[in-house]
């Protein structure tokens, strides 16, 4: 498995690259914060997106941001936003699981953007079969051999128990 576009439970600094669980990095927010956690209503909504971000009730300019504990550079969580590229490493070792591999499965992608869809695209030229679970339509329905259409984090708990 390649999470190519990052995780959401870790962070990583811009500067030097040092890297941090965001559990973490949240700890020390809510303790430089009180009431941030949302528990007394002061602060974030208890309904964190699927983005990894919260609304936050107070003003911005109120908050104090952990930095990186290393050069104290800035934190920013480690997954690739629109706009940025994927390292070139991780599309590397992604090519290279993709052409050792029985098959690809795609989880919870539209596959609309280049960065995901050029494995399927890999796939199907080496001839191996294609599944997605994702709801909606993707950029690769035409070329999946199996489509289940779910909510990916649902089903895969509902797998591995």
């Amino acid at each position: 498995m390649v999470d190519l576009h990052g995780r959401l439970d870790r962070v990583e600094c811009l500067e030097c690259g040092a890297r941090a669980s965001r559990e973490d990095v949240q700890r020390l927010l809510v303790a430089w914060n009180p009431g941030l956690s949302g528990e007394d209503g002061a602060g974030v909504d208890s309904q964190v997106r699927p983005d990894g971000d919260a609304p936050v009730s107070r003003p911005l300019d109120e908050l104090r941001v952990p930095d990186c504990p290393h050069c104290g550079g800035v934190l920013k969580p480690a997954v690739v936003f629109f706009g940025e590229n994927v390292p070139r490493d991780r599309v590397c070792e992604a090519l290279d699981a993709v052409a050792e591999a029985d098959g690809l499965l795609v989880v919870g992608s539209s596959l609309m953007v280049y960065s995901g869809y050029r494995f399927v695209r890999a796939a199907v030229e080496r001839g191996i079969p294609v599944a997605a679970v994702n709801l909606g339509r993707t950029r690769a329905d035409g070329e999946l051999d199996l489509k289940v259409e779910a909510d990916c984090a649902a089903l895969l708990a509902e797998l591995v128990a």
